[in-house]
């Protein structure tokens, strides 16, 4: 063992410079110079409190070492160290112990950097666009037709026939920059093509404006950082993969944060203390499930968005399938990468303005249900969404408002046109009492029984089936059909019958309606004219229902009930001659015509 030498002896060494520098060779890592001793300090990514400076430290002096962990901050830690290594080297006590005060002085601002950098918000920097991708940007936010073209351009990349969904989805997307963002739920049984159309959505995205995961814990949305998800799109491979943290989604969807208080250990003292974590939103919520049955809090905060599943469709998506082992499909391949491009270069170039809408006192919206509250609101947040996509065609104004400028945009009769078509195809689904799935299969069992009685005599109701005659006929599975058959019969679409000693189930068609005009539709929504009113308000016109559109998969039936809300005219209505034909009806029979209409309805 070396002895140490005579304390005297430091006064031999060599001068000090007053003021030694560190040298960090990584996060993690610094080294320090004194004499000709040499440390090497690691741990520090973990010095992020500025009550200890516990690192991993190893000194040298020629081939002498000496390692151990210390906190630099606790005198007696210094002390043990200082005699060990005065020990190991053979240099005085003293001269080790003045050393680790000079680390510990060298390495506080060190120490000082690290906690700011950890406490400043991890938002990955969005990087420039070239010129090249912000004329193409701007083309396409410019584009007259930019409806259009985005449902093309989701077709170019590889999604067949979804065109009302791709351009929902979009404009979902898009809501990202408003302060209530939309939420879309994909709904469809395995291998329909959910994920694809997801994927899809996501691929126009820039990658810092969107977030996917498999799956999430119940607590993880707490801690990502409290300005991570702002303005951002959370996608979410499946719904059965957020069950855990719904609650945690359901409430930073409705109140557009989340803050949780948690316990966790001083490092200093050791002591339990009460930390408060804080994520701030908007953010919109994309999800994918198989399920037929969702649940209804979730439901009621989506647009549900279901997958055309018909043979025409399958044969459509093979063709495409096969056409992308051809020459032609490499070079549409190619030239989806420009599309892709495009969309993401106009995305980062959309700024989060507010919106205003004139007409929105006279909209009117179905009010014979709760849940009508938060479906009127995705109505107007897809309006406002629309507007916003199209804010490179718009005048951007400025206010002031207590001090501060704000800009924003206006909606135009353009932007109500377009979200009532849609709201029929996707509101109009979510509204109906049966899944489109479902709905598809009762129009099939329709369309048998139909054929089966024609030429006779025979009444639909004496048409009795069995599951194997609907599985041979529909091309069903016996999984599904158990699913859709049995929510048939509990709503009284099928009737059940059972053989003797419960041996055989047959089955009748109940319904005898015609499920081609059953298509998605929202009853009680105005039509904007087709010129600007000088007023806020759109003045004489008629609430149109609107029903069925040819390019939309499975038929839906219309919402039961009668649609609540009247249409507001012109303020001169106090007048009857000088208000519009339908305010001087009268209400009564405004309702009375919506009755006949819906009466029309059940009696198909």
């Amino acid at each position: 063992m070396q002895q140490a030498l005579d304390p005297s002896s430091a006064s031999l060494l060599p001068a000090l410079p007053a003021s030694p520098s560190v040298e960090v060779v990584s996060p993690d890592e610094a080294r320090f110079a004194r004499g000709p001793r040499a440390y090497r300090v690691r741990g520090l990514a973990r010095c992020l409190s500025a009550e200890s400076l516990k690192v991993l430290l190893r000194v040298s002096l020629g081939d002498r070492v000496h390692l151990d962990t210390l906190d630099l901050y606790q005198a007696r830690g210094r002390g043990t160290f200082a005699k060990s290594a005065a020990l190991e080297l053979g240099v005085g006590e003293d001269v080790i112990a003045g050393d680790l005060s000079a680390l510990a002085l060298a390495l506080e601002p060190v120490q000082d950097a690290a906690i700011r950098g950890a406490l400043k918000p991890s938002v990955p920097e969005q990087p420039a666009l070239t010129a090249e991708a912000e004329t193409a940007g701007l083309a396409l936010l410019r584009d007259p037709r930019l409806a259009e073209r985005i449902a093309a351009d989701v077709e170019a990349i590889g999604v067949v026939g979804e065109g009302v969904n791709a351009l929902v989805g979009y404009i979902a997307c898009v809501s990202r920059l408003l302060d209530k963002p939309l939420a879309i739920l994909i709904q469809s049984t395995s291998a329909a093509g959910k994920s694809t159309l997801m994927d899809a959505l996501l691929s126009l995205l820039p990658d810092t404006q969107r977030i996917h995961y498999s799956a999430m814990t119940g607590q993880s949305l707490f801690y990502l950082g409290e300005k991570d998800m702002r303005h951002k799109v959370l996608a979410i491979a499946e719904e059965e993969g957020v069950r855990q943290a719904a609650y945690a989604l359901k409430l930073l969807q409705s109140q557009g944060e989340l803050s949780i208080a948690s316990t966790g250990k001083d490092p200093a003292t050791g002591k339990l203390v009460t930390e408060e974590y804080h994520v701030e939103g908007p953010v919109m919520l994309c999800l994918t499930t198989t399920a037929i049955d969702i649940d209804e809090e979730l439901l009621n905060r989506c647009l549900v968005l279901t997958i055309n599943e018909t043979p025409e469709q399958t044969a459509a998506i093979q063709q495409r399938q096969r056409q992308a082992r051809t020459l032609a499909g490499l070079q549409a391949r190619v030239r989806g990468d420009a599309v892709l491009a495009a969309h993401r270069a106009a995305q980062t170039l959309l700024r989060p303005l507010a919106v205003v809408n004139p007409f929105a006192e006279s909209l009117t919206f179905a009010s014979d249900r709760v849940r009508l509250r938060r479906d009127h609101a995705k109505y107007l947040a897809l309006i406002d969404a629309i507007a916003l996509l199209h804010q490179y065609q718009r005048k951007v104004h400025a206010v002031e408002v207590d001090g501060a400028t704000v800009e924003y945009v206006e909606v135009i009769e353009a932007d109500i046109q377009l979200a009532n078509r849609l709201a029929h195809a996707v509101l109009g689904r979510s509204l109906d009492e049966l899944p489109p799935q479902t709905r598809r299969v009762l129009s099939a069992l329709d369309a048998w029984v139909t054929q089966q009685i024609a030429g006779t005599d025979t009444p639909r109701s004496d048409v009795r089936f069995t599951r194997r005659i609907v599985r041979s006929a529909l091309g069903v599975s016996d999984t599904q059909l158990r699913v859709h058959l049995d929510r048939l019969v509990q709503l009284e679409y099928v009737r059940q019958h059972t053989g003797q000693n419960g041996s055989l189930y047959t089955y009748t068609l109940v319904f005898d309606g015609e499920p081609a005009s059953d298509g998605p539709q929202l009853m009680g929504l105005v039509e904007p004219a087709t010129s600007r009113p000088a007023g806020p308000t759109l003045r004489g016109k008629k609430a149109t229902l609107r029903g069925a559109t040819p390019d939309l998969a499975g038929g839906l039936r219309p919402p039961c009930g009668t649609p609540a809300g009247t249409l507001r005219g012109d303020k001169s209505a106090k007048n009857p001659k000088k208000s519009s034909p339908i305010a001087a009806k009268g209400l009564s029979n405004v309702r009375k015509a919506l009755h006949g209409t819906l009466n029309g309805h059940a009696e198909a």
